[in-house]
């Protein structure tokens, strides 16, 4: 049975149309940008300077690495993964909170600022990377 589901028409359809959409420049661009911001994430607190805020500096390590593989599995292989895409921006919105939530006094001047940016930059790279998914209900 999975088999013949595999293999149905109708899903080989819409996954066509998703790898099509995803190899647009546009698409392409979003899932470079989602890419870097990722890798930015995930090394910001050694390039900002606060890494000895373990938990800041843990929670980013870990947001970022996320966001990278996420926009890799998009990238990659957008008509199996555009069901994740949603995670993206919820991510971003967590980096955003996060120096004021994570445990400890972190949120300085540094961690805010780059918490905030690149949680804002995340945001809208995920709804970007959604756009494709969210273009088929219409």
């Amino acid at each position: 049975m999975a088999d013949t589901m595999n293999t149905h028409p109708d899903l080989a359809e819409l996954r066509t149309k998703y790898e099509v959409a995803a190899e647009t420049p546009a698409a392409q661009i979003v899932d470079g940008l989602t890419l870097l911001a990722g890798l930015y994430l995930a090394m910001s607190p050694w390039i900002v300077g606060f890494n000895d805020l373990s938990a800041l500096a843990g929670n980013n390590l870990i947001s970022g690495v996320a966001v990278t593989l996420l926009a890799l599995g998009l990238a990659s292989a957008y008509g199996r993964t555009h069901g994740i895409a949603w995670v993206t921006p919820l991510i971003g919105v967590w980096t955003i909170i996060a120096p004021w939530v994570v445990a400890g006094d972190v949120s300085t001047t540094a961690t805010v600022w780059s918490n905030v940016v690149i949680g804002i930059v995340v945001v809208i790279v995920g709804l970007g990377t959604m756009a494709p998914a969210m273009s088929r209900s219409r």
